[in-house]
C-alpha cells in the first residue's frame, strides 16, 4: 500500500512538471492491473511513453538534461517552428561504454496545415517548449535492477519535433512550417557519431509509437551508420499501426497517413523495395516493411493497443452515434459483440506478424492488453509485477533476443487470459 501512495503522488508531482495536467487529465488509481485515466484528449495516450511508472522506495529516477544539436540549423534539420531539435544522453561505463541505444520518442502526427500550426506551439513541434530534463526509466534507466542488460550503454532519448516519425522533407512557407524530420534524424545520428558513438560494438535503435514506426522505417539506415562489426539490431514498441477499417467501414488511419505522407514529402524517405511496388501511404504502414527489412527488428506491441482503438478503429468521427463510447474508453464495458470486433483486430495483428516472425534473426512479444508503450514505463520494462508472457517479462524477452541467448517469438493467448497486463482505462 504504501508503494502504491508513493507511485500515485510521484506520478500527480510528474504530470504536474512536465505540464501534462490539463483540464480533465487526472491520475486516478491503480487495480487489479488497471491504471485509470480521466481525459480530454486522445492524444495525452502518447505522453504515457514518459511513463506513469511505478518507482522503487530506495531510488529516484535519473534526470537527463536537454542537448540541441548546434550545427543542426546549417543543415536545414530544424522542428516544425525552426528551432533546433535535440536529445538527451547519458553517457555508458564499463562494459557499455562502447554500446549505444538510440530511443525515438514517439508522440502522434499531424496530417494538415491547421494541426501542424497548432502542434508547432507544444514539445512536438519545437525545442523551445522542450523539457530541459526529463527521467530515463525503463529501457533507458541506469539502474541494473530496473534495466538488466541496457543499463551501462550510451543511452539516448531522441525528441520528436516534426509530426512526421523523422520522415519528412518539406516545407509550407504561408504557414511557416518546417517539415523536415529526416534531416533530424541525419543531423542527429551525425551528431552522435562525433560524440563516439561511431565507435560502437553494439547498438540498438528503439522508439514507442510514432517512434517505433519510425523505427521501422529508419533501421536499415540504421545499420549502415555502422561497420560490419558492430552487431546492430531495431526496436519497434506500439509502432505496429494496421492498415484496418473503422468501426464505420472507413478509413481513419488511412486518411491520416495519407495527409502526413502528402504534406510533409515523405515519398521520397520510405524504402525503395516498398514503394517499387506499392503506394507511399502503404509504405508508411509497418505490415507492409517488416518483412523486407534486413536487419533483426524486434516488435513489442499490445494486441488491444489502446491509441489504435481510441484513434483508428473507434475514434468519434467513425462513431457519431456513441454506440462505442464507452468501450474506447475501458474494455471493461464493451459488449460480447464489440469484444468480438476487438479480437477480430488481433487476428488481423497476428496475420501481419506472420511472415515476419518465421524469420530466426526477428522477436516478437505481442501480449493480449489493452495498453501502449511498455518498453519506457518501468512497471510495464521490469518490475516484480510486469506484463509477462510464459513468464517472461519484456525487458527479458528484448535481452535474451539481442544477445541471441534464446529465440524469442512470444504471442500472448487472447483477452482475456492475461492477468499480468497494466492495462489502461479512461473514464
Amino acid at each position: 500500500m504504501a508503494l502504491k501512495k508513493e507511485f500515485k503522488e510521484r506520478a500527480m508531482r510528474k504530470l504536474f512538471l512536465l505540464g501534462f495536467v490539463v483540464a480533465g487529465l487526472v491520475l486516478g488509481n491503480e487495480a487489479n492491473g488497471y491504471f485509470e485515466f480521466n481525459v480530454t484528449e486522445l492524444d495525452r495516450i502518447e505522453d504515457l511513453e514518459f511513463g506513469f511508472s511505478k518507482f522503487s522506495s530506495n531510488s529516484n529516477p535519473l534526470m537527463v538534461g536537454l542537448t540541441l544539436i548546434s550545427g543542426a540549423g546549417s543543415k536545414g534539420a530544424v522542428c516544425l517552428d525552426g528551432t533546433l531539435p535535440g536529445y538527451h544522453l547519458h553517457r555508458g561505463h564499463g562494459s557499455g561504454a562502447n554500446s549505444w541505444l538510440i530511443q525515438l520518442e514517439g508522440g502522434g502526427w499531424c496530417d494538415n496545415i491547421r494541426n501542424c500550426v497548432y502542434r508547432k506551439k507544444s514539445r512536438r513541434g519545437s525545442s523551445n517548449y522542450m523539457e530541459k530534463q526529463i527521467q530515463f526509466t525503463g529501457i533507458l534507466s541506469n539502474k541494473a535492477q530496473e534495466n538488466p542488460d541496457f543499463f551501462n550503454w550510451n543511452r539516448v532519448k531522441l525528441r520528436y519535433c516534426d509530426g512526421g516519425s523523422f520522415s519528412g522533407d518539406s516545407q509550407n512557407k504561408a504557414a511557416r512550417l518546417q517539415f523536415r524530420g529526416e534531416k533530424i534524424w541525419r543531423a542527429a545520428m551525425e551528431d552522435l557519431k562525433a560524440k563516439g558513438m561511431r565507435y560502437a560494438k553494439q547498438a540498438l535503435l528503439s522508439g514507442c509509437s510514432a517512434g517505433g514506426l519510425a523505427v521501422i522505417l529508419r533501421c536499415d539506415e540504421f545499420r549502415n551508420l555502422f561497420s560490419r562489426n558492430t552487431k546492430v539490431k531495431c526496436l519497434s514498441d506500439a509502432g505496429l499501426f494496421l492498415d484496418t477499417p473503422d468501426v464505420s467501414g472507413g478509413h481513419t488511419i488511412r486518411n491520416l497517413y495519407n495527409g502526413v505522407v502528402q504534406l510533409q514529402g515523405v515519398k521520397n524517405n520510405l524504402p525503395h523495395l516498398c514503394t517499387n511496388h506499392l503506394n507511399p501511404t502503404s509504405c508508411f504502414f509497418p505490415q507492409n516493411l517488416i518483412s523486407q527489412m534486413k536487419t533483426p527488428l524486434f516488435i513489442v506491441n499490445a494486441a488491444y493497443d489502446i491509441w489504435q482503438i481510441q484513434s483508428s478503429i473507434a475514434p468519434p468521427s467513425a462513431d457519431p452515434s456513441g454506440y462505442w463510447h464507452e468501450c474506447r474508453l475501458n474494455h471493461g464495458r464493451c459488449t460480447p459483440a464489440q469484444i468480438r470486433f476487438l479480437q477480430g483486430f488481433r487476428n488481423q495483428m497476428l496475420r501481419a506478424v506472420n511472415g515476419f516472425s518465421k524469420m530466426k534473426k526477428n522477436g516478437l512479444f505481442i501480449n493480449s492488453c489493452f495498453s501502449h508503450c511498455q518498453t519506457e514505463r518501468q512497471d510495464t520494462w521490469f518490475a516484480d509485477d510486469s506484463p509477462v508472457i510464459h513468464k517472461k517479462a519484456v525487458a527479458i524477452a528484448v535481452g535474451d533476443w539481442y544477445f541471441d541467448r534464446a529465440e524469442v517469438k512470444l504471442i500472448d493467448c487472447p483477452y482475456p487470459c492475461d492477468r499480468s497486463c497494466h492495462n489502461l482505462v479512461f473514464r
